[in-house]
């Protein structure tokens, strides 16, 4: 990251660290004022970052090398692919540096982002909003934590130099200005960072509320089938007006509604008076061979996929069908849309609502496939500084309960016979390779006599 304080950096790594550990790219941010504040005592006032502090500086260099560091050792253990190096780094010397260790030293790939936001609003929107709750902070009324923190900003400002395609051509790099107004790419490479430009170019900071439901309960939720096209029950159809109800009331500006193509989706968003978007990536986890059937019916005649999707439910893929992993795939458009979008709501499935609860709240590949998404619950997300409150509100209509809870550790016969099977290949090409050495010795033997 670059960029003078208050510019939204911390938000901006936090969100892409997010995204692109939903997506499967194992990414950790390295915030360098945790470095900082480990390293000192408790902060005092902004004196400590002029620049003509010579001790408070040597500190703040030397809390930059073990910061960077770390970020190498996390990336050459294989732990990492991505990490967020978040701090103002707003010199060019420390820019130098960074090249110096990253690409020269590491042989690892460097990219830039840097925040810039001339608007003043903004600015001091972003220190009303997180610095006033930041630890350096932890005895200051919000008057003095703005006026502290402009004098912070303006020590900065006397040795700021912002990213120059000509004075830094050697550098890959993107500039955001006043949180998305204009965007600046210059020589980014590869597919990684094609997809973190194509990401920050994407968020924004309006506010905004989310609304996540499931579908009203379906016909075959009474069977507790999986997957289908069945229409609503009656308890459903009941839900549908209640949403449609609920939406009402909350006088929701410029809302939109964004359903799957499936039939109880969109019998469920009928009512309500928004403009209306049918989604085909928005359809429920392709169960393939085991659409429409029950739980039981599927741990009968197909016990080992039964037993392997407990075993590892994110990765597994049901035969002919999707996993969750195929599933966050297919769901990164419908991120990118909300991310730019104002209010929407979004009525999908189980699985789909999992996964995209996953992606606002910030939870791994074990905790995704079991987030519990019950029926009959609208569940509001509101964008905060660093993160997503949430609300659930269970309308009045009984649904049956969907929610497998994940398994206990176990070992069941069925996955004891796997492990038996497993074993005996295992046995069984042990036994071939031993048979190919003594073949390859018998003519090595016969050749050398020859």
């Amino acid at each position: 990251m670059v960029g003078l304080p208050a510019r939204g950096k911390t938000y901006i790594s936090k969100k892409l660290c997010r995204y692109l550990n939903w997506i499967g790219i194992s990414t950790k941010v390295f915030n360098l004022g945790e470095y900082r504040r480990h390293a000192t005592t408790a902060y005092q006032c902004h004196e400590f970052f002029r620049p003509d502090n010579i001790k408070a500086m040597a500190i703040r260099t030397q809390c930059a090398m073990d910061a960077l560091n770390d970020v190498c050792q996390w990336l050459e253990s294989g732990d990492g692919e991505v990490a967020v190096f978040d701090a103002t780094n707003s010199t060019v010397e420390r820019r130098q540096l960074i090249r110096d260790i990253v690409i020269g030293k590491m042989g690892f790939k460097l990219f830039f982002v840097e925040s810039v936001c001339n608007d003043p609003e903004i600015v001091e929107q972003n220190i009303m909003e997180v610095k006033v709750s930041s630890p350096d902070y932890a005895n200051m009324n919000k008057e003095e934590v703005l006026a502290d923190f402009m004098l912070r900003i303006e020590h900065y400002q006397e040795k700021y130099q912002a990213l120059d395609e000509n004075q830094e051509s050697d550098l890959s790099f993107m500039k955001i200005y006043n949180t998305g107004e204009k965007v600046l790419v210059h020589k980014h490479e590869g597919h990684i960072q094609s997809r973190i430009v194509y990401y920050l170019m994407n968020i924004h900071i309006v506010p905004r509320t989310i609304y996540l439901t499931r579908h009203g309960e379906s016909l075959m939720n009474l069977q507790g089938r999986i997957g289908g096209d069945s229409d609503l029950s009656e308890r459903g159809r009941e839900y549908a007006r209640a949403l449609s109800n609920y939406i009402t009331a909350q006088d929701i500006q410029g809302l939109r509604v964004w359903t799957s193509w499936l039939k109880r989706t969109i019998q469920t968003a009928a009512d309500v008076k928004a403009p209306q978007e049918r989604w085909k990536a928005l359809n429920e986890i392709d169960a393939g061979i085991c659409e429409e059937m029950t739980y039981e019916e599927i741990a009968n005649k197909y016990p080992a996929d039964f037993a392997a999707r407990d075993q590892n439910k994110f990765s597994y893929r049901y035969p002919r069908g999707e996993s969750y992993e195929d599933l966050v795939a297919r769901l990164e458009p419908v991120i990118m849309e909300l991310e730019r979008q104002g209010n929407v709501l979004v009525v999908s499935h189980q699985a789909v609502l999992r996964c995209l609860l996953a992606y606002f709240l910030d939870k791994n590949a074990d905790e995704l496939p079991y987030l519990k998404v019950p029926l009959h619950t609208v569940i509001k997300l509101t964008p905060v500084a660093y993160g997503c409150k949430v609300e659930h509100i269970r309308l009045p209509i009984d649904a049956v309960d969907t929610h497998r809870p994940k398994p206990k550790k176990y070992k069941s016969i069925d996955s004891h016979k796997a492990s038996v099977g497993v074993t005996f290949i295992n046995c069984h090409i042990k036994f071939r390779i031993l048979i190919w050495f003594v073949q390859i010795t018998t003519i090595y033997d016969t050749l050398v006599k020859r």
